[in-house]
């Protein structure tokens, strides 16, 4: 890995965009390094939660056009823009740590996360139209069903630049922490995950994802015995455990099937 480290500890796999001169822009290759990466989270048994984060004071600037300019545009991994755009298929929850700008596609990426941690001095914005693009990687359509639309409009339509305390108020920040605490912060969020257990976290994301695609909560619920991830969630080990361990007063053992 050129571009990205990525390492895991207790269950966490933490990758972080490391070309902190150019603000963690993304660059051709960079796209593949972090397919790779969050192949490996996807398909590793023992990985629960997946961090992503910014070396140096960004997140992530989105696409690096110099280099777009330079070598010309190839096609991106089959889970799209950054390797997640486009990976509906993982039920594992992504956490974004935003460390700084989260402009572009940096914003699309981290509004591709199930939650967004942000240090006070991060900001948001999808400013492609001022240099004559579009935000193609899910930008659009995400922020439009995460706040309400008449927001999400003016963001895009304006490209104006968002900080941390806004976005926490408009909805697509989870909290907002003092800039030295980030770390810390998304440690905690980390460890409340993890003392659940991974089939319910996971059928809960597939659940809320697969709900959300319903005409409302009558027929949401109405399917949900029918979904796959409550199926596995009810046929699971994990299930039988955790009614057991809180009968006899003990910490449950999650196997995580």
């Amino acid at each position: 890995m050129d571009f990205i480290t990525s390492e895991v500890a207790g269950g966490v796999r933490t990758i972080t965009l490391n070309r902190p001169e150019v603000l963690n822009a993304i660059n051709a290759d960079m796209h593949w390094e972090l397919e790779e990466a969050f192949n490996q989270f996807a398909a590793a048994p023992d990985e629960h939660v997946c961090v992503i984060t910014g070396n140096g004071r960004g997140f992530c600037a989105g696409s690096d056009l110099k280099a777009a300019v330079a070598e010309g545009r190839r096609p991106y991994p089959p889970h799209g823009y950054a390797g997640l755009i486009e990976r509906f298929d993982c039920p594992k929850p992504f956490i974004a740590a935003v460390n700084g700008l989260a402009l572009g596609g940096g914003f699309e990426l981290a509004l591709a996360c199930d939650i967004i941690i942000a240090a006070e001095s991060a900001s948001f914005g999808l400013p492609e139209p001022l240099v004559g693009a579009v935000a193609l990687g899910g930008g659009l359509h995400r922020l439009s069903r995460q706040i309400p639309l008449k927001q999400a409009m003016g963001m895009i339509l304006s490209s104006r630049r968002v900080p941390a305390e806004e976005g926490y108020r408009l909805g697509f920040v989870t909290e907002v922490v003092p800039d030295g605490d980030l770390a810390s912060a998304t440690q905690r969020w980390c460890t409340e995950i993890l003392r659940a257990s991974p089939v319910s976290i996971r059928a809960s994301k597939e659940i809320v994802m697969n709900g959300l695609k319903a005409p409302g909560i009558a027929a949401a619920m109405a399917a949900q015995p029918d979904d796959p991830a409550f199926q596995t969630w009810q046929n699971s080990e994990d299930a039988r455990e955790g009614p057991r361990a809180f009968a006899e007063k003990r910490k449950p053992e999650w196997k995580g099937c």
